[in-house]
Formats: C-alpha cells, sequence, structure tokens
C-alpha cells in the first residue's frame, strides 16, 4: 500500500454538513444530512473525551426487554445493516451464526485494508478509533465474547499508532462491560484481509484463506466462533447502540438505507475519503470531489474484484447496492476510480491482473495456474504479440477459475478482466494489432503497492 493518509488532506463529504447533530437526518432531500460516520473528524485523532462529548456515552439499556444483549441485537436486525468490506453480509446474521455455537466468543476487528484503491477503513481507524473501538465492544456484548482484536495491516503505522493511543485513554475510563480489545499486526497482502486469511494469523499460521467449511462463525480464532467484521461496519454498530435502527433507516434509497463511507480516486481534482447517502448520484459524489481534472474514460467500481462501467452509463448510476446489483456492479469495499480518457485502459488492467496474479495464496489452481494465464494473456494483448485465440482463451479461463477457488480472489480478478476487456474492447484490439500506444507510458491511474496515485 502507500502511505497513510493523513485525515485533512484526504476527507470530503459527499453528504453535505448542514449544522445538525450527528444524531439527525432528513430523507427528503438529497445530500442535505449531516455527516453520520466522519462526524466531528479533524486532521488528528479524535481522543477519548472529545469522543465523548460529541456522542455520548453508550447507553445501559439495563432495563429493556430482554436485556441490553437482547435490546442491541434487535437494533441491529432491525437497521438491516449489513458488511461494509465488499460481501454486503447481514450483520445481525453473522451475529447469530455465532451465537449458535454456544461457545466463548471472540470478536475481530477487521482493519486490514487489502484493496489498494480504499483507504475509508484506515482513515476511521487513524481519525475516529473509537467509534470502531465502540462497535466491537458492543459485539462482544451481544456474543458475550471474552476476546476482542483489532487486526491492522503492517503498512497502516499511523492507524497502528491511532488506535494503540486510543486503547491507552481507555485503560482507566469509562467502557463497555467487555473486555479491552487487543492489538494484532497483519502481514500485507491483498488475500490477508479475507477474515479466514486473519483468523488463520491469528491461530499462529500463515495470512492465507482456508476453504469452508468450518466457517469461521464455528471455529475461528483458537477454535471458538469468530465475529469478524470490518471497521466502517463496526462503526456504524457504534452508532446505531447510540441512536438507534429508526435512526438509521433515515437516510438512504429504498431497501438500503444508511450512508456509506467511499475512497474517490483517479481523474478527480480532490481525491479522498467521501461520507455518501445510499441512492445518491455518482455524477454528483464526482461534483463533490471537485469534478474531473480531464474528460473520463469508465469509472471502475468496487476495486480490483469489481467492475468498469463506460464513463456515460456510470455518470447515471445511483449508488444504491440494490441498483448497483441490477447492473452486475458494486461498491465492494466502497471503491470509485475514475479512469481519464488519456490513460490506457489496457496497460492499467494488465498491471492490475499481473498484481492480482502474484497475490496469489499459491494453495489452489485457479489461483496459481488460472490468473497467472489470464495475466500473462494480457500482456500478450498489450505488446502486440497475441493470436486470434488470445481474447477467447482470456474469457474462457476467467469463465473457469470462477467459484473454484479457496477464497474468493479468482473470482474478483476475473471480474475485473472481463469487464475491462468490455469495456475497452477497441483499445485492446488495437494493442493486439499495433502494440503499446503512447499512453501506456504515463503514470498509473490505478494504485498498487509501491506505485504512487495517478490523477491523470
Amino acid at each position: 500500500m502507500g502511505s497513510d493518509w493523513t485525515a485533512g488532506a484526504a476527507l470530503g463529504f459527499a453528504c453535505r454538513d448542514t449544522g445538525l447533530p450527528p444524531g439527525a437526518g432528513n430523507a427528503q432531500a438529497e445530500l442535505v444530512i449531516a455527516p453520520r460516520l466522519l462526524a466531528g473528524i479533524s486532521d488528528r485523532p479524535m481522543s477519548y473525551q472529545e469522543h465523548l462529548r460529541l456522542h455520548g456515552t453508550m447507553p445501559n439499556r439495563a432495563g429493556a426487554a430482554g436485556g441490553p444483549r437482547s435490546w442491541l441485537l434487535g437494533e441491529i436486525t432491525q437497521a438491516g445493516l449489513r458488511g461494509r468490506g465488499g460481501g454486503g453480509f447481514a450483520l445481525a446474521a453473522k451475529l447469530d451464526a455465532v451465537r449458535r455455537a454456544r461457545r466463548p466468543a471472540v470478536v475481530v476487528v477487521n482493519g486490514c485494508e487489502g484493496e489498494p484503491m480504499s483507504f475509508k477503513d484506515r482513515v476511521l481507524l487513524q481519525s475516529l478509533p473509537h467509534l470502531v473501538i465502540d462497535g466491537a465492544l458492543c459485539c462482544a456484548l451481544v456474543l458475550e465474547a471474552g476476546d476482542v482484536v483489532i487486526a491492522i495491516e503492517a503498512s497502516s503505522l499511523e492507524a497502528h499508532r491511532s488506535v494503540e493511543r486510543a486503547l491507552e485513554q481507555r485503560a482507566n475510563g469509562p467502557s463497555l462491560p467487555a473486555p479491552l480489545p487487543r492489538l494484532a499486526t497483519v502481514p500485507p497482502g491483498y488475500v490477508a484481509g479475507h477474515e479466514a486469511s486473519i483468523v488463520s494469523f491469528l491461530n499462529g499460521r500463515q495470512a492465507r484463506p482456508f476453504a469452508a467449511p468450518p466457517r469461521v462463525s464455528e471455529r475461528g480464532v483458537d477454535r471458538r466462533p469468530t465475529l469478524v467484521a470490518n471497521a466502517e461496519t463496526l462503526a456504524y454498530v457504534a452508532l446505531i447502540a447510540r441512536y438507534g435502527a429508526g435512526w438509521y433507516h433515515q437516510v438512504g434509497y429504498e431497501n438500503d438505507p444508511g450512508t456509506a463511507l467511499v475512497t474517490v480516486t483517479g481523474g478527480v481534482r480532490h481525491p479522498g475519503v467521501y461520507e455518501i447517502e445510499y441512492g445518491q448520484l455518482l455524477s454528483s459524489l464526482l461534483d463533490d470531489a471537485g469534478g474531473l481534472v480531464t474528460p473520463g474514460r469508465a469509472v471502475l467500481l468496487g476495486g480490483y474484484s469489481g467492475s468498469w462501467v463506460e464513463i456515460g452509463s456510470a455518470l447515471r448510476l445511483r449508488l444504491a447496492p440494490g441498483l448497483l446489483r441490477q447492473m452486475n456492479a458494486s461498491l465492494g469495499p466502497g471503491v470509485v476510480v475514475v479512469l481519464p480518457q488519456n490513460a490506457c485502459p489496457v496497460a492499467e488492467t494488465s498491471r492490475v491482473a499481473t498484481w492480482m496474479a502474484e497475490q496469489s495464496a499459491g494453495q489452489c489452481g485457479p489461483c496459481t495456474n488460472g490468473l497467472a494465464s489470464i495475466s500473462s494473456a494480457l500482456a500478450d494483448l498489450r505488446e502486440g504479440i497475441a493470436t486470434r485465440r488470445t481474447m477467447p482463451d482470456i474469457l474462457r479461463w476467467a469463465k473457469l477459475v470462477t467459484g473454484r477457488g479457496a477464497c474468493v480472489h479468482p473470482d474478483g480478478a476475473a471480474r475485473f478482466v472481463v469487464s475491462a476487456l468490455r469495456v475497452f474492447a477497441d483499445e485492446f484490439e488495437d494493442h493486439a494489432r499495433l502494440g503499446p500506444c503512447e499512453a501506456c507510458a504515463r503514470q498509473p491511474v490505478l494504485l498498487t503497492p509501491g506505485s504512487r496515485l495517478g490523477t491523470g
């Protein structure tokens, strides 16, 4: 990954601040809502006292029917909160799966942002660590978990330091009746952020995914039932615990309530992490990011496991999970990348496909052989040494690797490549005949660890 983003330089608000308190919202007027997840954020980490002044202490709910655990699970269920790490699974269902195991549980905060184009969880952990910690402790309360772990990728130094300071601030202060979390530093890598990889690492093995069963909800850390949830999901749990499911539904779009964090990069004037209301037009999000630096060619939604959408169609999209699914698209881990007209989509796709192949855990054929074959064929297309079988072979291999890996890594890589071949068909055909173009040598727009973020 690249260097840590500072909150002041990397943040914007697609949900424009109206001066309302964090618990307020307006479902009638698009974008006229107060920031929720990013409320109170600044260019330095929010202290515990500042956090309590902004959001207040956690409600006790001791008198709630069924007790505080039952009340909190009910609110999460009624809210319909879904995970924000890419899979979009209902958090209440994950909690229920762990509860059904009826053994001492573990809660793991997934702060390992392996997706190179996503910075939202890192920003939360750097700037608003107490919101994430509160959410993790809430889930520990629901599950009666005896252990809470915050897993952060080794390269996220500022996030690690911020969470460490936050835990020190809490050591002598008021907190939930749950164990204070401990920190774990996970090696970098795309598949290292998979929940099974994190559990494997916490169990003393390599950070590599394993095939289920058993699921981590049944046998995870130390063979105990384990809930793994990403930082943004848990930050929202902390807000729902304070303001309730009704508040959560005050904004959003039809069956997709709430707001979400999105990392906007590529050919925009102000790349950064933005809070959007579900259902917001992509065109208005790009306006909030300062507009396009140069004319756009396409938009990548969902990062390197996502898909490309031609710019004209993309600008008409509403960013709601249900609507995007109808177009075989997704925000995934909250990524929007604008590819400028003057960038080479063939070079960008080939370079990312090579990197994705290199990220293989090396434990199953679809990754080890399939992704390597796809990336090699894409390189041939880029260099103009492809045969008439190259394009059909890539599409055939992409179909073969999908659904057959130990994890979903090959599925995502195949989705990214197939959508590129569809949206940039003319450019791929030109490269197959003529070889590299002038734009191939431009600064990359799509980031891989060690590269610099391009803006076109």
